[in-house]
């Protein structure tokens, strides 16, 4: 029995820079707007309910047209997940800025993607995520690291400690927001309604109590500044212990 060939990646199989098919497709369509769409439409409604039928009703065409420009709901996805990739801001290759400036830079700005969209960073774990905004994203990471004087063997450990810690901060902090949302609650007022039920729980009134000078000591009035507080200093002592390790030699 022949095994069907193993999907790898859009941007691998020939079929990225395609446009239609030839003649016959639909006017007034093309990739880049059916992908923008497919953007707007994940931001909207999440990634468990987008269907190639829900696109297609969006752009106001049947689901066959969209196959015209894309084989299968997953390559879609791909040219979205790397399109959402093209918002981030990346520094100048040139630039003069401190190391620890532009990793900051990009920590943010990666954060700040995955609240953006929430349906990313599931995607950017399923698939090889090498379309070129992401590959942009990915050398100015590397070369930012390069700068630091890690030795060539730690710099890898070092990206993932920063964008893994920056992947799971972002990813949660997006579902959270998404959360209050669907509550139709405030970040503070859902935060507040969550801690009273817990405080009330028998099994988990102990564990608050424990926790009551963490809470105090992390400052911030609103759920925001806690989080804020939490980032930076996260980030801060992952950088100093860049400077660490480069200082050991």
């Amino acid at each position: 029995m022949v095994k069907a060939a193993q999907r790898t990646s859009v941007w691998l199989e020939g079929k990225a820079r395609r446009g239609g098919r030839g003649g016959g497709q639909p006017s007034g369509l093309d990739r880049e707007r059916i992908t923008e769409a497919t953007v707007r439409l994940l931001d909207a409604e999440g990634l468990a309910r987008f269907s190639m039928r829900r696109l297609a009703a969006e752009l106001d065409v049947t689901a066959m047209s969209v196959y015209w420009y894309v084989d299968t709901k997953d390559d879609l996805l791909e040219l979205a997940l790397d399109a959402a990739f093209g918002e981030v801001r990346l520094p100048a290759g040139d630039t003069d800025e401190d190391w620890r400036d532009q990793l900051r830079d990009l920590a943010a700005e990666y954060r700040a993607l995955l609240v953006r969209h929430p349906w990313l960073s599931p995607l950017a774990g399923t698939f090889l995520n090498i379309g070129p905004h992401a590959v942009a994203f990915s050398l100015a990471v590397q070369r930012v690291i390069r700068l630091t004087g890690l030795p060539a063997h730690g710099r890898m450990g070092a990206i993932s400690a920063v964008f893994q810690f920056v992947y799971g901060f972002g990813t949660i902090e997006g579902h959270f927001i998404a959360r209050c949302a669907a509550a139709g609650l405030s970040q503070d007022e859902y935060f507040r309604h969550a801690m009273s039920a817990v405080t009330e729980s028998p099994d988990l009134s102990e564990v608050v109590h424990r926790s009551a000078d963490l809470m105090q000591a992390r400052g911030g009035d609103t759920v925001e500044e806690m989080r804020e507080r939490d980032f930076a200093f996260a980030l801060e002592t992952l950088i100093a212990g860049i400077e660490a390790m480069v200082a050991r030699g």
